[in-house]
């Protein structure tokens, strides 16, 4: 069998495992064994970012042929590798036990590595990781070998976010339906939106969350429940409607970057005082009528995903029908009062 038909098989076996399992782990294992396999390596290893973001490193996810003691000493090289694929596209290395971009020499002669060729794991157009091939032979890797690694660590990327992706839908299911039965539990309005603005603090975690309501008679945006901001920081003054974020009064959601520049955003120094970058901010609709926001505070610059923006807004949805229900309830205890009253009336004519 030819070398070419080797790689199509491979990625026959390999998109096979995309399409039927939901396990990660099982297709990042099976691209590791399938490289070592199909290009004749001593081991490989497919480094990605730590997701947990407790450091600035690479973890390993999937490996096979390496010891625990060698793998200790990789991940530091597997992001100074990345930095430098981000401009070539590949790092080739003939001699791992010189050549001078690697640190770890020692440690490739004793676990018997020779050649390296590390690709990139791209997840949206950035590099996520790297999967890196070792052989026990020093090798000059051609491009056949070059582009036929770098699809399977493409594929390794898709599977790393489509599994992401599961994650992150089935989390803000369990959010979304947390917050539903919450709301289910009281029709005290205020309580509602304290119980809102926890949860989803902790959900998207953010800095702090706050709730306003648009109040006409004053022009203002009345906060009426918060999480994770300061007194000195709500006793800042009203906030005026007219110079709020006026897309999300007409019913768009903004994303403001940076909350300490931006011309729609009102007490900028009093944010950067508080911590507060970057702002999601989200209408509270009844029917077709934004009666106030949820603003989401990040304590630094960042990009909300689709995800999180589509929760977000989803909770503000249930937040609006809480209001709306809430309302009605009142009115209708209102008119039953008033209802009674007319009765009793009636009665006193007898």
């Amino acid at each position: 069998m030819s070398e070419k038909s080797d790689y199509f098989d491979t990625f026959c076996a390999v998109s096979r495992a995309l399409g039927t399992t939901l396990n990660r782990q099982r297709v990042l294992d099976l691209i590791v064994e399938n490289a070592i396999k199909t290009m004749d390596g001593k081991a490989a290893c497919l480094f990605f970012a730590d997701e947990d973001g407790a450091s600035d490193v690479f973890v390993p996810l999937a490996q096979k042929g390496l010891s625990e003691t060698y793998l200790h000493a990789e991940p530091q090289e597997a992001r100074r590798a990345a930095q430098e694929i981000m401009a070539r596209g590949y790092i080739a290395i003939h001699d791992a036990t010189k050549d001078p971009r690697i640190k770890t020499h020692e440690q490739k002669k004793k676990e018997g590595i020779a050649s390296i060729l590390v690709v990139p794991v791209v997840v949206k157009d950035l590099v996520k990781g790297v999967l890196a091939l070792y052989t026990s032979k020093p090798r000059i890797f051609s491009q056949d070998e070059i582009r036929f690694l770098t699809a399977l660590a493409e594929q390794g990327g898709l599977a790393i976010e489509r599994a992401r992706l599961v994650m992150q839908i089935t989390r803000n299911i369990r959010i979304f339906t947390r917050v539903a039965e919450g709301l289910n539990e009281s029709l005290d309005i205020k309580k509602i939106l304290e119980r809102l603005s926890v949860d989803m603090r902790q959900a998207l975690g953010v800095k702090a969350v706050s709730v306003r309501l648009v109040n006409k008679d004053t022009g203002t945006l009345e906060l009426v429940a918060s999480n994770g901001l300061s007194r000195k920081y709500l006793a800042k003054g009203p906030v005026r409607i007219e110079k709020s974020v006026t897309a999300a009064l007409q019913g768009r959601t903004v994303v403001t970057r940076d909350a300490t520049k931006d011309k729609d955003i009102q007490f900028k120094e009093e944010k950067k005082k508080e911590g507060i970058v970057s702002i999601l901010t989200v209408p509270i609709k009844v029917k077709d009528e934004v009666i106030g926001v949820m603003r989401y505070y990040s304590g630094t610059e960042r990009d909300f995903t689709e995800g999180e923006v589509m929760l977000a807004e989803a909770v503000a949805s249930l937040g609006g029908l809480a209001i709306h229900n809430a309302s009605m309830y009142l009115m209708l205890k209102n008119d039953l009062q008033c209802l009674k009253e007319d009765l009793w009336s009636h009665r006193s004519w007898f």
